[in-house]
């Protein structure tokens, strides 16, 4: 059963190599219907000023230019008209404004239940997927509940209990080599998981059976760019749409992440922003081609906040977009969301960072 499900995968991720083919004619959104899957996308750091960058910089189609349905949302977290990451991903984890630093938290410091520990208890897949440590805010804020994001050994530990079925990102060191020296690593797979790194096989190379849990890791703490050869995100995106669809016949959630937009922004260094967005794409294109042909698959691509003040200049070609930073910080921007797929037609206009878990929740049916 393990090679089997692999090869599938395998073949699978083979026919869809090319990155840019578009989303088959045939696939009509029914927008009545309501999903039995969400994948949510988030390119964290990435507004329209980067997502223009690089589709000016792109030779080929920009696969976020296929969606049918396109909002705008307000970042600001309860506690400034700046957020950070971990009170973003708190508003669409648990649909409530929190404080900058809180993971998966209240105003009060006290645990909000979210929608990926809803779907796990109404016994759908659920998974994590991103090119950060896996302790990081965005990815943390879905299945830890913590009252600040530095804490990676709590977060880690919160994430060990989640009983999340498939978590792919960075921050092996949280697990294994722990102050409290405990091996989360272990632990869990006492639980039912694979734990597997990428220092010793690579994401292809796991032979993985539909009973097995999976937290695979990616660096000891954080990934390497993709102008440093790190590449496996568009797989990634792959990999785990197929193995949680087999996970349960109830349907999944899925959060992936393209986390390093962000520290290319706060770098002011726009090749790599560039080079992040366009990973991302890939990433995109992979998950469109798969809702079009399951057909119950509801997308959604977006961003936690815009980071750099990023601008285009007037002195701007195709091709080669002039990009001018005007922060190395988050700014206060609205940030884009784009949906696709059955109940899409929920996320159009304007609306508070928060309605996203909501329209979640009311796509699923879950109101």
């Amino acid at each position: 059963m393990r090679s089997l499900l692999f090869l599938w995968i395998l073949m699978t991720f083979s026919a869809c190599k090319a990155p840019y083919l578009p989303i088959p004619s045939y696939y009509k959104v029914n927008f009545s219907k309501q999903p039995k899957n969400i994948i949510l996308l988030i390119g964290d750091g990435m507004s329209i000023a980067q997502i223009s960058a690089a589709l000016y910089s792109s030779k080929k189609p920009f696969h976020l230019e296929q969606f049918p349905v396109i909002g705008l949302h307000k970042t600001h977290s309860s506690s400034d008209l700046v957020t950070d990451s971990a009170a973003a991903a708190t508003a669409f984890a648990a649909g409530k404004k929190t404080y900058n630093n809180a993971i998966g938290v209240d105003i009060d410091s006290l645990p909000l239940y979210t929608i990926l520990e809803e779907a796990r208890d109404r016994n759908l897949a659920t998974g994590l997927v991103t090119t950060v440590p896996i302790t990081h805010a965005t990815p943390a804020a879905f299945a830890a509940h913590q009252h600040n994001r530095v804490l990676s050994e709590e977060i880690a530990l919160d994430l060990s209990n989640s009983g999340v079925d498939l978590m792919i990102g960075g921050g092996q060191k949280y697990f294994e080599r722990r102050n409290d020296d405990r091996n989360l690593l272990q632990e869990m797979q006492a639980k039912g998981y694979r734990t597997e790194s990428y220092f010793y096989k690579n994401l292809d190379k796991i032979p993985i059976g539909t009973e097995d849990k999976l937290l695979y890791l990616t660096a000891d703490d954080s990934p390497i760019g993709v102008e440093q050869g790190r590449d496996y995100l568009p797989f990634a995106s792959l990999f785990a749409t197929h193995f949680l669809e087999r996970r349960s016949d109830e349907g999944f959630f899925l959060m992936l992440e393209s986390g390093q937009i962000d520290w290319g922004g706060h770098a002011n260094d726009g090749k790599r922003v560039v080079s992040e967005v366009l990973d991302f794409n890939k990433v995109i294109g992979n998950v469109l081609r798969y809702a079009a042909t399951n057909k119950e698959t509801l997308v959604i691509v977006t961003a936690d906040h815009e980071t750099g003040g990023l601008a285009l200049n007037p002195k701007t070609k195709m091709g080669k977009p002039q990009m001018v930073f005007n922060s190395n910080g988050h700014t206060a921007q609205l940030t884009p969301v784009f949906a696709y797929g059955p109940q899409s037609q929920l996320f159009n206009g304007i609306y508070d960072n928060t309605m996203i878990y909501h329209k979640m929740r009311e796509a699923f049916g879950w109101e």
